[in-house]
């Protein structure tokens, strides 16, 4: 049996496929995060970085209600790590992976609500599945809050007009299982039952691949969002130089091209 690693607010379970599963662990908050989970998602993300027994993360959230209803509203506390203003930190620089330069490979599986600060999750996975019954919105405006950090994120993986409808709407209205395959932000819909396992699946799939170049892949790819796109192109070629060394070292590829494979059709 693989060996379970357990903080206060997260579950993460190493197994010998080299899948890392992490679990939110706050299902009677909804799964909300905390200070405290800010801080064990910030020493989790680099413990799995540089971890070589690990190669891809499959990422849900415990059952109930919600993947995550973002901040813990009903416990007090400054989030932001400063009451002042120029000195306090975004949240999504403790949750999110690539704020933390995990470029291990992220598979995430939502189910029931995933509102507000879940999103510092959803826009920093590498890919998303979801149950039919997922909605996807953020509150912040209903309750008086501008809304910037987590709908500046998903302007990466959703249609600006999606997002800014998401954003002004507020409570008013979720965004469906199946309106989130149409935008792109996730990509299969997948039975309740069948979400964990399937999500997993997926995350076994990656990680039976060479790491240097699932890793490779994912920097490369996030690491151009930053810049203009012929200037992406051109420093493009750079990762597969540094990259390919390390990863073809990591295969028989020979063996690899003279064996029937097997394929997925999605």
């Amino acid at each position: 049996m693989a060996p379970t690693y357990e903080y206060e607010t997260i579950l993460v379970e190493k197994a010998e496929d080299l899948v890392a599963t992490v679990t939110i662990n706050r299902p009677k908050a909804l799964n909300s995060f905390n200070k405290l989970m800010m801080d064990e998602f910030r020493d989790l993300w680099a413990d799995l970085a540089h971890d070589p027994k690990v190669n891809a993360v499959f990422l849900r959230a415990a059952a109930g209600r919600a993947f995550c209803t973002g901040v813990d509203v009903k416990e007090p506390g400054d989030i932001t790590g400063s009451n002042d203003a120029w000195h306090a930190a975004d949240p999504g620089e403790s949750l999110g992976p690539k704020y933390n330069r995990c470029w291990k490979p992220v598979v995430t599986a939502v189910h029931g609500m995933a509102a507000g600060g879940a999103f510092y999750w959803l826009n920093e996975s590498d890919i998303i599945i979801c149950s039919p019954e997922a909605t996807f919105f953020d509150p912040h405006v209903t309750y008086g809050m501008t809304a910037a950090v987590e709908p500046v994120g998903a302007v990466y993986r959703m249609p600006l007009g999606d997002v800014l409808r998401m954003t002004l709407l507020g409570n008013d209205e979720r965004i469906s299982a199946e309106t989130a395959l149409r935008l792109g932000l996730v990509t299969e819909i997948v039975a309740e039952e069948q979400l964990w396992a399937h999500g997993r699946s997926l995350a076994a799939l990656i990680a039976a691949k060479p790491p240097a170049a699932i890793q490779g892949s994912v920097r490369a790819i996030w690491e151009s969002l930053d810049m203009p796109r012929s200037i992406a192109l051109q420093n493009a070629l750079s990762y597969t130089q540094i990259g390919n060394a390390g990863a073809m070292s990591q295969v028989d590829r020979g063996a690899i091209m003279n064996k029937p494979q097997p394929f997925r059709v999605r």
